[in-house]
């Protein structure tokens, strides 16, 4: 057994396979998920897993070396885009309009579905290297 860190198998695996600029997303419940895309459901119900709880326990294990978000979290999701701040720190950020990152999410290596019920609760994850 996994003594520490991410304990789902499928998302400790795809992030220790991850090289510099790969992607993985994370998604709140109503995302579309493109069929070609690793799914990695963790939804139970509304709310649980949070978006956030699940960005928290990702960053926990992966170098990031930028974040993609929709432009559209800044007017409706002013509190999540928040919270995404203050967990990346010094990590750049991109704005793109929500159906441009709809069509990103088909270049990820997995999009992890939470039971975020929020709008716009939707981030992809660049990897960067360690050393």
């Amino acid at each position: 057994m996994k003594k520490t860190g991410v304990i789902n198998a499928p998302m400790a695996a795809v992030i220790a396979e991850l090289g510099h600029m790969d992607m993985i997303a994370i998604a709140d419940a109503g995302l579309p998920i493109p069929k070609t895309v690793n799914r990695i459901d963790l939804a139970l119900k509304q709310g649980i897993p949070g978006f956030i709880e699940t960005l928290r326990v990702v960053l926990t294990e992966m170098q990031v070396e930028k974040v993609i978000l929709a432009e559209e979290i800044k007017r409706q999701n002013p509190l999540i885009l928040n919270e995404i701040i203050n967990l990346i720190g010094e990590v750049s950020i991109e704005f793109v309009p929500h159906a441009d990152f709809k069509e990103m999410t088909k270049n990820t290596r997995a999009i992890i579905r939470t039971g975020e019920f929020s709008p716009y609760a939707n981030i992809i994850l660049v990897s960067g290297v360690v050393f």
